[in-house]
């Protein structure tokens, strides 16, 4: 079945990756690296990038580091990708503030979760969502990441919140798809895949399109899976999904995709460090080896292995 592609799409794109933030060894941002991260990412048919989300290790970036990397998204790509702008927050004021920089930088949307930590009610939920995107004046994609949150947006929250002109989109990662297919057919939200490991099937039953921890290195593949379900094409879906299975495995599902996205980058020579700021921690020997079993099952060939991986002992 062709599907035709909400409008979206044009605002927030198909093929998003949520960008992970290139440090120096020190752990200071480096620009040179998201320059070059950027680069990578347009040469791969990603099409958006989700700035200082959850893979963009948000908790512990300063405001002045996020203001930076929006900036470097908008300078780089020159409109070519959507600058998609975390501002997830558990303190309302302070998601308005977040949400008039990234305006002010560039951004051409935003990314709100739930407030974590606070476990609000949903009244609450949806009174946090609607400050902080009336405040930045841009299209908003809520994120729902109860993992991380400490509380889901219910149904009927999304529901409500898809009635407001500048609530677009959906990034769940919550998983379960029953509900995305009934809010999907309830409400005009585009919906996009949070997780992974379910692109497919969240493509197969609607979904606009992947916001993806695995695109930084493979976004190219994710472009494939996306045309062949828009197609019909399941047969050659099921055929990219399968081989991105030890890859996603490897990045998800090892420690933290923050951590194994950046390592894998460096395995392949796009940045020269795979520092993480501290709670994280940097990948261990094993984890390491299993990503090279990875990279080299999913027939991605590593570049350089002069650059700086840091070593955590097992």
């Amino acid at each position: 079945m062709i599907t035709t592609p909400s409008p979206a799409s044009t605002i927030f794109g198909t093929n998003l990756v949520a960008m992970a933030t290139p440090m120096h060894p020190d752990r200071s941002l480096d620009l040179a690296g998201v320059d070059a991260l950027l680069t990578h990412l347009s040469a791969t048919r990603c099409d958006g990038v989700v700035i200082a989300g959850t893979t963009g290790e948000a908790p512990t970036l300063t405001s002045h580091d996020i203001t930076e990397l929006i900036r470097s998204a908008r300078d780089h790509s020159d409109h070519a990708l959507r600058v998609v702008a975390g501002v997830g927050t558990n303190d309302t004021s302070t998601g308005i503030e977040m949400a008039l920089s990234a305006t002010a930088a560039g951004a051409d949307a935003l990314l709100i979760t739930a407030p974590y930590y606070s476990r609000p009610t949903q009244a609450g939920i949806a009174e946090h969502v609607v400050a902080i995107a009336e405040a930045g004046g841009l299209p908003v994609m809520i994120y729902d990441v109860p993992a991380r949150t400490g509380v889901a947006v219910e149904a009927s929250t999304l529901i409500e919140l898809s009635r407001h002109p500048l609530i677009g989109a959906v990034k769940d990662a919550k998983g379960d798809l029953y509900e995305a297919m009934t809010v999907m057919s309830s409400t005009d939200l585009a919906y996009y895949c949070g997780i992974d490991e379910l692109a497919l099937p969240y493509l197969a039953s609607g979904a606009t399109g992947l916001v993806s921890v695995t695109g930084n290195v493979v976004a190219d593949r994710y472009a494939d899976l996306i045309a062949a379900v828009s197609i019909g094409n399941l047969d050659r879906a099921n055929a990219v999904q399968r081989s991105l299975l030890p890859l996603t495995d490897a990045i998800m599902r090892t420690t933290q995709g923050a951590i194994m996205a950046k390592a894998a980058l460096v395995r392949i020579g796009v940045i020269s460090d795979a520092a993480v700021r501290r709670p994280l921690l940097e990948s261990s020997a094993a984890d390491l080896r299993r990503l090279d079993a990875a990279l080299r099952a999913t027939g991605i060939e590593q570049e350089s292995r002069s650059m700086h991986v840091p070593v955590r002992l097992a």
